[in-house]
């Protein structure tokens, strides 16, 4: 039987086991859970869910792009978005590695979210609001290089849904077994 493990990511941990020498938090940090490999990544800078199994198989079908599992993200972005800017990520936009497939965004109101540590910078004179968007693929910070390509750069990002699997109910640094 697979094993499937939802670990909401604290903002500034490694989404691998070791780091020898750096002294920075890892997966290892959180849990002693031996057999079970990190199904996708997440920036050290961004929170939330990382799915981990033990089954090769079902590892491929989360963080292969060719399957195209969504993705769901909360992300705080500086500005204010307009409607051009969210037809663009509906749209795609071109980064530098190549055009990403369309997003599904939206603007929401402030998530009830825990407080983050460090916290995220507030400036008076410039406007914040957040974006739930879902991707399918998964590029190196590609919701960060897609916010900011279209102006609207990411001060906090949190990794909520993948597939049908999410973080509702976890803690940071928590995480739990599920059925597969």
């Amino acid at each position: 039987m697979s094993r499937l493990i939802l670990f909401n990511k604290p903002h500034g941990v490694l989404c691998q086991f070791t780091d020898e020498g750096s002294g920075r938090p890892t997966l290892a940090d959180y849990m002693a859970l031996p057999g079970v490999y990190p199904a996708g990544r997440l920036d050290l800078d961004s929170e939330g869910l990382m799915l981990l199994t033990d089954d090769g198989r079902l590892q491929a079908r989360i963080a292969d792009p060719r399957y195209k599992t969504p993705k769901t993200y909360l992300a705080q972005v500086e500005g204010d978005p307009n409607p051009d800017a969210l037809a663009a990520l509906r749209r795609g936009v071109q980064l530098k590695d190549g055009p990403t497939l369309p997003a599904e965004v939206e603007s929401i109101e402030i998530p009830d979210l825990w407080p983050r540590d460090p916290p995220v910078r507030f400036r008076k004179s410039v406007p914040d609001c957040w974006l739930r968007l879902t991707i399918r693929e998964g590029r190196n910070r590609q919701v960060r290089r897609m916010t900011a390509a279209v102006g609207l750069p990411t001060l906090r990002l949190v990794r909520w849904q993948i597939g049908e699997w999410t973080i509702d109910g976890l803690k940071p640094g928590e995480w739990r077994e599920v059925a597969v």
